[in-house]
């Protein structure tokens, strides 16, 4: 007998409390495998406590929309953490449980063109302003309706975004972080800080309450590391962000995007150009700790253009996508990438896919989209989770591009989800695998249009045994099967090479290296991952591959890779053979090499999340997985590990984080289990407060350090009354020295000199320096002899004691104000030099508080070429930390002082300016420890 109540019947809140208590006991007993009924209470955490997670969610949102006839919001799935918040939530629910079927939307006709004169971002989409104000460019699906954003509307909205921020002091070159959700203030947001002058960077938004710790940590590096000191987000992450601002030193304001508003309307768009900053983008720190990426409009341009040459893309073609707009494939490959041709692109939020995946399929069919891109996983979702009764009248004819990347892309995935929707329209040759990274813009390689994949079988044992790439023989009957992912993008060049850096030839697996106009020059603020990464003017990638007839194979990621008695073991394939055991969970598997010094080789370790708790059938599932992976690889696992769901980690973008895991197996944390949400809270609160209580007794720490210095330069000022008595010139210009020195050692910030050498080998000389800090003067006058001049500008003449010091010692002054007058202060230069006379300057001319060498002007080094003097690159460590813009409190900090080989000119003229400008400012940067940018605040 039925005993469920009928459809769009009310019920009182115990009975949904006792029919949700049935429903989840009833799917945690079938996941467990269970015999008898499992206890769940209403405070029980449903994956911590339950094992039921993102994926097992929609199942349970389906049952209890079906149980009490209504419809659930979509971050019930990804958002409930216990029973008693799903009856709160159905207590609230509106009726109605069918999904319903989308209409065909009318066509927005083609597209008018593409920017192709556009230079930056802005440019592009000022360009369809002007061209299609009102035509619809996004149809964002949220709270199950269609709202559509015009160009004009996305313009106006920046222009206010850019305001408001102006009005918050945020200056060009600043950092500005958005935590938003799928939303429309992340599309006005984003573009009204590039409109500011300022670099969005984006992040994911807080989802789990019960991963909450770990997701501060990780947004909190991620912060640091950008500097950003306003972070925007929504009314809900209000108490995130405050906990961020708490852990995060730079952070100085959070503001809800509603409360963004200006008290005036918006004015125009500071101007940017090609190498500006557009974007940092975070790796998902699938390897590793997160990277900025630091990408310029000429990067992202330049590679949405050759995407768009590989694809084809037509002035009719409609995007659609459910990607999260803080990943380089939903935010460049989606939405900025029809942003510039001129395309509709569908907008659904991640959880609208994860919680109905038949949403995306609908989507699809309702517009006639043509280009939808997702991961791997998401295709196996649809053949898993998408019932035959959901999709009845689906048409997916039109989806001629299915672009499947940012994770390993799977040859049975492939044939599962065109098996599964061919009958509903789906061509083979519609599935399109690409391969690509954050560092490359988004994508790198594509395969040829109008063809099925490709796929290539291959031996397993002279894999295994030598990395060698052989074809498989046509009975084998289990060879490792790799997909194609086609040839680079138009104007950009990809290579394997071996580890000495050498090309390699068809069917050798080696590293793949990268280069192009789209590719990053560096992670932000992060020298030395940059000068790990780059081998000359090629990137790797950190991916195994290999060439086969002209197209690219990705084997996986070199850290990955596990040698276990001179065999090479694909950490992915073991994986899904391990994920593909009853009881286990799919895609919850990591298999990682751990290092035995002992026999000189690495274990194999497997971790496995299942949802069984008695300990007798996890060891039968443990035996099971370790019988399957050793017949399917010939290679068995040292250890195979049991665990509860949540415990194998994962990037946001839900890529297995293998050697965070590995990390947590090593250190015996794997099995320590999650703590609870209160304890997550309570401790994020109380790093909060020791930050705070930190940070405080550093400022202490400052006034006192900053306080004695005052009191040191109030002593010395019958010292500086001597500058007008001594005669003018070299015994002025010794004497600050000797003041500089003196009052460096007595606050405790003399620095350490390296390359004195360089100066006494190179004879009179144009020094050239970084600019960090105010100190920068008095660092240099106690390095340099007493006898080089420095340039100063003119205004800095008519301060009183400083005024004096310039003119007394020599020092040349430069106004600024008219053209002419800085031609007579090129040309003093040029003449002092000639004359024999060392000049030291700062070619950036000013600094700013956030780290990063500004480009240089060329003054200096043309005077040095026309001179025919040598340019000596002076890089400062550490002042900026000493004395950072916008402040005048100080800290002790250590600075040194690195001082390069002597750059000759070899020629006249201006390539020669350029070439020893561009030299300089490399050595510069690279023993500063700073990234070369083209652009800053002002």
């Amino acid at each position: 007998m039925d005993t469920n109540p009928p459809t769009g019947v009310v019920t009182g809140p115990e009975v949904i409390e006792r029919g949700v208590l049935e429903i989840v006991s009833a799917l945690v007993k079938e996941l467990r495998g269970s015999t008898s009924p499992v206890p769940v209470a209403l405070g029980s955490s449903l994956e911590r406590d339950l094992g039921i997670s993102s994926l097992e969610r929609v199942e349970l949102l389906l049952r209890l929309e079906r149980r009490f006839g209504v419809r659930l919001p979509e971050e019930t799935v990804a958002g409930a953490e216990t029973s008693a918040e799903l009856v709160a939530a159905l207590s609230r629910a509106a009726p109605g449980s069918r999904e319903p079927v989308p209409h065909l939307r009318p066509a927005v006709g083609a597209a008018t063109g593409a920017p192709v004169g556009a230079h930056t971002l802005l440019e592009a989409l000022q360009w369809h302003v002007q061209a299609t104000p009102d035509r619809a460019h996004i149809f964002l699906q949220e709270d199950g309706g269609e709202r559509p954003i015009t160009y004009r509307a996305l313009w106006d909205g920046a222009r206010d975004v850019a305001a408001a921020l102006a009005e918050r002091g945020v200056a060009p070159g600043d950092t500005v972080a958005l935590m938003l959700r799928t939303e429309e203030a992340f599309f006005r947001t984003f573009a009204g800080v590039l409109m500011a002058g300022a670099v969005p960077v984006p992040m994911y938004p807080p989802v789990r309450a019960d991963r909450i710790a770990e997701y501060a940590h990780r947004q909190a590096a991620i912060l640091r590391n950008a500097g950003s000191r306003l972070l925007v987000t929504f009314a809900d992450a209000d108490r995130v962000g405050s906990i961020l601002r708490g852990v995060v030193e730079p952070l100085r304001e959070v503001i809800d995007v509603d409360r963004l508003a200006p008290n005036r309307p918006g004015g125009t768009a500071i101007h940017a150009g090609p190498d500006s900053p557009a974007l940092i983008q975070y790796t998902s720190g699938s390897t590793g700790d997160p990277k900025g990426v630091l990408l310029t409009h000429g990067n992202l341009l330049a590679n949405i253009r050759a995407i768009g040459q590989a694809m084809d893309v037509r002035p009719d073609d409609v995007v659609a996508s459910w990607l999260p707009l803080y990943h380089d494939m939903g935010l460049i490959g989606a939405w900025l990438g029809a942003l510039y041709f001129g395309l509709p692109v569908v907008i659904l939020s991640p959880l609208t896919f994860l919680s109905r995946p038949s949403r995306w399929l609908w989507a699809i069919h309702a517009h006639r989209a043509t280009i939808s891109p997702a991961p791997n996983f998401a295709f196996d979702l649809c053949v898993s989770k998408v019932a035959d009764e959901e999709i009845e009248g689906l048409d997916l004819s039109s989806w001629r591009l299915a672009l499947n990347g940012s994770e390993a892309v799977s040859a049975d995935t492939i044939a599962r989800f065109t098996r599964r929707f061919a009958p509903y329209g789906f061509r083979p040759d519609a599935m399109y695998p690409v391969y690509g990274l954050a560092e490359a813009s988004v994508g790198l390689t594509m395969p040829p249009l109008s063809r099925p994949p490709r796929i290539d079988a291959i031996a397993r044992e002279p894999y295994q045994r030598a990395r060698e790439i052989r074809p498989a023989d046509a009975g084998d009957p289990q060879p490792l099967r790799f997909v194609s992912c086609g040839k680079p993008l138009p104007g950009h060049e990809l290579r394997v090479v071996d580890e000495e850096a050498q090309a390699l030839g068809q069917r050798t697996l080696g590293r793949i290296q990268f280069r192009g106009p789209s590719v990053t020059t560096g992670y932000f603020r992060n020298p030395a991952a940059t000068r790990a990464a780059f081998a000359g003017d090629w990137l790797d990638s950190g991916d195994f591959g290999y060439w086969a007839d002209g197209e690219l194979f990705v084997t996986g990621r070199a850290k990955d890779l596990i040698i276990r008695g001179g065999r090479n073991i694909t950490p992915h394939e073991a994986e899904e053979i391990a994920g593909a055991v009853d009881g286990v969970r799919k895609g919850c598997v990591a298999a990682f090499g751990v290092h035995d010094a002992a026999v000189g080789t690495e274990r194999f370790v497997l971790v496995a999340e299942t949802r069984l708790t008695d300990e007798s059938r996890r060891e039968e599932l443990r035996a099971e997985v370790a019988a399957r992976v050793t017949d399917a690889l010939g290679v068995p696992p040292d250890h195979v590990v049991i665990v509860s769901p949540g415990t194998v980690l994962k990037t946001p973008s839900g890529k297995i984080r293998r050697t965070a895991t590995r990390e947590a197996y090593e250190t015996g944390r794997l099995l320590a289990g999650r703590r609870s949400v209160a304890a997550q809270w309570a401790s994020l609160l109380g790093e909060g407060l020791q930050a705070r209580l930190t940070r405080a007794l550093g400022l202490a720490s400052r006034v006192v350090f900053t306080s004695y210095i005052v009191i040191l330069l109030a002593t010395t000022l019958p010292f500086w009354a001597l500058v007008y008595v001594v005669p003018r010139g070299r015994a002025v210009a010794r004497l600050m020295k000797r003041w500089s020195r003196l009052m460096l050692m007595l606050t405790g910030l003399s620095p350490r000199v390296s390359g004195l050498e360089h100066l006494r080998s190179a004879g009179p000389a144009m020094i050239v320096a970084n600019h960090a800090s105010y100190i920068d003067v008095i660092v240099l006058m106690a390095v340099l002899p007493g006898d080089v001049r420095f340039i100063a500008k003119g205004a800095l003449a008519d301060i009183p004691v400083v005024g004096a010091v310039i003119r007394r010692a020599g020092h040349i002054t430069i106004e600024k104000a008219e053209f002419s007058q800085r031609l007579a202060g090129a040309d003093e230069i040029t003449q002092a030099l000639g004359r024999g006379i060392s000049i030291a300057v700062f070619p950036e001319g000013t600094f700013f508080r956030s780290a990063g060498l500004l480009p240089f002007r060329l003054g200096a080094f043309r005077a040095a070429v026309e001179a025919g003097r040598s340019v000596v690159p002076v890089a400062l460590r550490g002042t900026r930390a000493v004395l950072p813009d916008g402040t005048w409190l100080l800290r002790r900090s250590p600075i040194a002082v690195v001082i390069g080989a002597p750059l000759a000119p070899v020629a006249s003229g201006w390539p020669e300016f350029v070439r020893l400008r561009d030299l300089a400012r490399a050595e510069i940067a690279r023993c500063a420890g700073e990234t070369a940018i083209e652009s800053g605040p002002g």
